[in-house]
């Protein structure tokens, strides 16, 4: 009976990651990449490079902006990005022929490095691994329910593994590698070994992985988790047909948000998209385990005033996890330190989908060619 149960959970085990290996294989891979995506761009571009051997001040977003429209005077800008401090801000601009565009402003020297009308190897990664390119379809992707759904596979891959392979904690303090038994043995423990010493990784890889798919369905049937101001009242605004400018600029915005918030480190800054809207001042705080949009203070553009503040505090469940989700899933928490770290685990990760297909694909041949054949008559074929 034991055996029996052994059997099951290997072969469980197995046809977990088979039918699905490409897309996870993929998956991984890509994940991988886009832990480092970043620092792929700072090493292979130097327009994606914030130099500074003056070593200057940083300068005000509103600067970044004017440098932008100076040199695109139709662009429309909708968001400044802050990346890390030796990467440019992004600063993502429409115009009338391009829907879409993001300029690499260097934010010490306010010059503007490089124009991208499109999508670049940030995002491509990021789309890649997020939903694997497939398109959007009003609040949803069939791309990002595959790459979700994958999180259930890895889960069950993580308990089925840990079921079939007993005493695996002895892995930790007597790793066993057999290099001189063949490649099958090899490949096994190879793959046994990254499991074992990968369980905390994949852990949170799936946890992380089910949140978002969760947070598909949420966002497929509308429903809404995320804090979401009102916008201003016809009243508070200049009457309609009346083009004027907001006597608050965006530093003005960037100050204020400063002083009412002074734990807030900017990384998102939204600007007003009509009459009636805000700015949007989005950044980190003091929680280690919250993103760069955790924290945010809108004012109002017309009279300077902080119309709402949102923190984590003020979060309900599900909208905490979706801020701690990106931090554990893309290994941010720490910075570079703990990108390297999951870097290297998403190597492990990635080798272990390799190992697992290799091992069970070398398996399945060696028992279908080990299945007696059974010879036929005529007569049998006939009737």
């Amino acid at each position: 009976m034991f055996k029996l149960k052994q059997r099951f959970w290997f072969l469980l085990h197995g046809w977990v990651g088979l039918p699905v290996w490409l897309i996870f294989c993929a998956v991984c891979v890509t994940g991988t990449i886009a832990v480092f995506s970043h620092e792929l761009t700072w090493l292979t571009n130097p327009n994606a490079r914030a130099e500074n051997p003056q070593n200057l001040p940083l300068k005000p977003a509103n600067e970044l902006i004017a440098a932008v429209k100076a040199e695109v005077p139709d662009a429309e800008v909708g968001s400044v990005m802050v990346m890390e401090p030796y990467l440019v801000n992004a600063v993502i601009f429409s115009t009338a022929k391009a829907p879409f565009g993001i300029a690499y402003v260097n934010q010490y020297t306010g010059k503007v490095q490089e124009l991208n009308y499109g999508m670049n190897f940030i995002t491509f990664m990021r789309s890649l691994h997020g939903w694997l390119l497939f398109p959007w379809q009003s609040s949803y992707s069939v791309g990002y329910y595959l790459v979700s759904g994958m999180a259930i596979l890895m889960l069950v891959s993580l308990i089925t593994g840990l079921v079939i392979y007993k005493n695996f904690w002895k892995s930790f303090t007597q790793p066993k590698v057999r290099f001189h038994q063949g490649r099958k043995t090899l490949l096994t423990d190879l793959h046994r070994l990254a499991g074992v010493w990968s369980i905390w990784f994949l852990l949170v890889m799936s946890l992380t992985g089910l949140w978002y798919l969760l947070q598909a369905i949420l966002w497929h049937n509308d429903i809404e988790f995320y804090h979401e101001p009102n916008i201003l009242t016809a009243a508070e605004v200049p009457g309609a047909g009346q083009k004027q400018i907001p006597p608050y600029s965006l530093e003005d915005a960037l100050i204020i948000a400063k002083q009412t918030l002074p734990e807030l480190q900017p990384a998102y800054i939204m600007m007003p998209e009509h009459n009636r809207d805000l700015y949007r001042i989005s950044g980190s705080g003091d929680s280690v385990f919250f993103d760069q949009y955790s924290y945010t203070v809108f004012v109002n553009p017309w009279t300077g005033a902080v119309t709402d503040v949102h923190t984590p505090a003020q979060m309900s469940g599900l909208e905490v996890i979706s801020h701690i989700a990106d931090p554990l899933h893309y290994g941010t928490i720490g910075g570079i330190w703990t990108k390297v770290i999951w870097f290297l685990f998403g190597l492990l990760l990635s080798g272990m989908s390799i190992t697992g297909f290799m091992i069970w694909g070398s398996r399945t041949i060696k028992a279908a060619r080990a299945e007696p054949v059974t010879s036929y008559t005529t007569s049998e074929v006939n009737s």
